[in-house]
């Protein structure tokens, strides 16, 4: 985060000035007490998410209790948390009879440390743990698939699937080798539903999580009649849970499509706003964006040399933006920003959906937009467009004495002068730049040359 941290702060106050000086303090000033104070409500937000969940109230019946907890997304720290603590939690609590973890993850992006500390409070827990991947469409991938394998029991859903292990991360010292025989197919490939059961990578087929419930020891159960059917319920009182609202938002940070398209569009609303004149909501936003994308970047394995080139290449758009024209350094950096896009995430990827909504937008809008923006709003006396003199253009309106040219791909202001006005479509030529006006002429050799007799 030190290297995004450096970097964004080249593109938020680059050393060349591109305002007059009294108009910057208090912009600076602005930003700094905005952004401030996005950083205390983050780090608010972020100590209710790091904190350990609750113990419900035991609401027990005589029966005892069954807690379902959910695991959505990749585990990540947040879910190895939220797994450790709630395990905890019905350590302490009198009546609970098991834990149940509802999976549905694409696979771990926690160090082989960390996942070895969840796999341990697994197999110690003094309550039976269970893992139900379901409902149906569920996955347990990775690492996610290798807690399955110390839990107590498993089930799986039908079209629910468990596999892509790779190589297995969990300690074989502390837990065996858990892929062996039938099950080294989860180490390749996925299975599903019955097939993952012959392959005894799950314990049983549970097409729901009352299914589920039925099965485990120490759950009581009755037999009823419903419309005509006899069904197994459960007696002992069930209690979902899953993550809280304020960690689940740091939870959904961090999965990589969304991590992805928040850094790129914080990074590009921060460069949107140094070309404004003050410091607005797009700024305020660029910062809180940039910073949640940060976050849930570091929490995936991502390649550092990547994320250099990323921010790198709002630098170069930013070099071709206050010029008004999209020009080498805009190539430049499309290409730095697609390379390290498709890149930066290592083990999980962002979508082919997401990449190219991020790789697209940022095409569209350093090409199109921020010039567009930055020669018909945003501009400023002080950046250089002396190359403009002696280029040559059309005119796009009438100039009498101002209008608008098109002159080497853009669209500018233009004047020209009160005795020799310009009618639209006449060849012109820059002979001075006042600001963001480009001063122009007819250009009677253009003119020349584009008559022909014989026409």
């Amino acid at each position: 985060m030190g290297t995004l941290a450096s970097a964004v702060s080249m593109i938020v106050r680059p050393d060349a000035p591109t305002r007059p000086g009294p108009l910057r303090r208090p912009a600076a000033a602005r930003f700094a007490a905005r952004f401030a104070l996005v950083l205390v409500g983050l780090g608010t937000l972020a100590g209710w998410a790091v904190s350990p969940a609750g113990a419900q109230p035991n609401s027990c019946a005589k029966h005892g209790c069954v807690d379902v907890v959910a695991v959505n997304g990749l585990v990540d720290g947040i879910e190895a948390d939220f797994i450790v603590d709630t395990l905890a939690s019905a350590r302490r609590s009198d009546g609970v009879v098991a834990v149940v973890l509802q999976f549905d993850s694409g696979g771990s992006a926690v160090g082989d440390e960390r996942l070895d500390q969840v796999a341990r409070a697994i197999v110690d827990s003094d309550v039976p743990v269970s893992v139900w991947i379901g409902p149906s469409g569920s996955e347990a991938l990775g690492g996610a698939a290798e807690l399955v394998q110390v839990a107590d029991s498993s089930g799986i859903a039908p079209g629910a699937s468990i596999g892509d292990v790779g190589s297995q991360r969990l300690s074989v010292d502390e837990f065996g080798d858990l892929f062996t025989g039938k099950k080294a197919k989860g180490l390749e490939g996925t299975l599903t539903g019955q097939a993952a059961v012959r392959a005894g990578l799950v314990t049983r087929f549970s097409p729901t999580v009352g299914d589920h419930l039925v099965n485990l020891d120490g759950v009581k159960t009755e037999t009823r009649t419903e419309d005509g059917e006899r069904r197994t319920v459960p007696l002992t009182t069930v209690r979902f849970s899953k993550l809280p609202l304020t960690t689940q938002l740091f939870h959904t940070v961090a999965s990589p499509s969304v991590a992805y398209l928040l850094l790129t569009i914080g990074l590009g609303l921060l460069l949107f706003e140094f070309f404004t004149a003050g410091i607005g909501i797009a700024g305020v936003v660029g910062a809180l964006f940039t910073v949640l994308g940060g976050y849930g970047l570091a929490e995936l394995p991502h390649a550092q040399w990547a994320l250099v080139v990323f921010v790198a290449s709002f630098v170069a758009f930013g070099i071709d933006v206050q010029t008004g024209i999209p020009r080498l350094w805009t190539a430049i950096g499309l290409v730095g920003f697609t390379v390290s896009s498709v890149f930066l995430m290592t083990d999980f990827r962002p979508t082919w959906i997401a990449l190219i909504a991020g790789i697209g937008g940022i095409a569209a809008t350093m090409i199109t937009g921020m010039p567009a923006m930055v020669r018909t709003r945003f501009s400023t006396p002080t950046i250089d467009r002396d190359w403009l003199v002696g280029e040559s253009g059309r005119a796009a309106t009438p100039i009498d004495p101002e209008g608008n040219v098109k002159v080497a791909g853009g669209l500018w202001r233009a004047r020209a002068d009160t005795d020799a006005p310009v009618p639209s479509g006449d060849a012109v030529r820059v002979v001075a730049v006042d600001g963001v006006v480009l001063e122009v002429e007819a250009d009677d050799t253009a003119l020349t040359d584009a008559s022909d007799p014989s026409d």
